[in-house]
């Protein structure tokens, strides 16, 4: 199976699988996710898309029955073993949820918040975090008159790019986003869309999306999921136009999910 070649590897499955109770809802999954790329999982619903997502940053950890065989890397290390600190995972592998979910705050509160947790107190160091991740997110001139206004007011594209400026302030490497356009409009899709073709500059990207469309243009790679197995990864490009696997190209071309 063709894996990331010419970048560096900043995660890695390894034969990973899981379970809810007694249902399998992985299999034996090795996947290497390249560095300042965007990684797309594509695949029909309840394929496993979200659920391996989660495991990169182990959310799965509060569901319960959950059990977990492999290993996944992040930086070399495996992140399932006793000693790794799941809070600083989380800082380092940061999640936006397919719902925006603000926080009932401000503005300025929603982006500050991590940022108070991890220890930072001084106002003019959060100020200077709000604006350097509100800039980031490409919300920074939309919002910066009234930072001091509930973020419950902000348009459903607005509240999601928030939770992108919220989840990039404690300075993470990986971005974890599960569809994070499905509630959108395509004008707010693509705004959503062109943030994540810049920030992969400075962000390793995984992206879950039922939209292959999207899938096609904004990711690098594309790794295509049926049924809990990873059936086929590649260069994007190459996924769309040249699968190797004929479930793959049954799945692109419609003939089934």
């Amino acid at each position: 199976m063709p894996q990331a070649q010419t970048a560096d590897v900043v995660l890695e499955s390894s034969n990973l699988s899981l379970w809810y109770g007694s249902a399998r809802a992985l299999s034996s999954i090795s996947l290497e996710i390249p560095k300042n790329q965007v990684t797309a999982f594509i695949g029909p619903s309840g394929c496993g898309k979200s659920t391996l997502l989660r495991c990169f940053n182990r959310l799965n950890d509060l569901v319960d029955l959950v059990r977990i065989e492999g290993d996944i890397l992040y930086e070399g290390r495996n992140i399932y073993v006793p000693e790794v600190d799941v809070n600083r995972l989380r800082k380092r592998i940061g999640m936006v949820f397919q719902k925006s979910n603000p926080f009932p705050k401000s503005i300025y509160e929603n982006v500050a918040y991590g940022c108070r947790i991890h220890g930072v107190k001084r106002k003019a160091e959060l100020d200077e975090i709000v604006e350097r991740s509100l800039r980031g997110a490409a919300l920074w001139t939309e919002v910066k008159d009234r930072l001091q206004d509930s973020a419950l007011g902000l348009s459903g594209g607005q509240q999601q790019r928030l939770c992108v400026a919220r989840a990039i302030a404690v300075e993470p490497d990986v971005l974890l986003l599960d569809e994070p356009c499905s509630a959108l409009d395509p004008v707010a899709t693509a705004k959503v869309e062109d943030l994540i073709h810049q920030l992969k500059n400075d962000y390793t990207i995984v992206i879950v999306t039922h939209n292959m469309q999207q899938a096609a243009r904004v990711s690098d790679r594309t790794a295509f999921m049926y049924l809990g197995e990873l059936v086929e990864t590649g260069p994007t490009q190459e996924i769309f136009t040249n699968p190797k696997m004929r479930q793959t190209e049954d799945y692109i071309t419609g003939r089934f999910g």
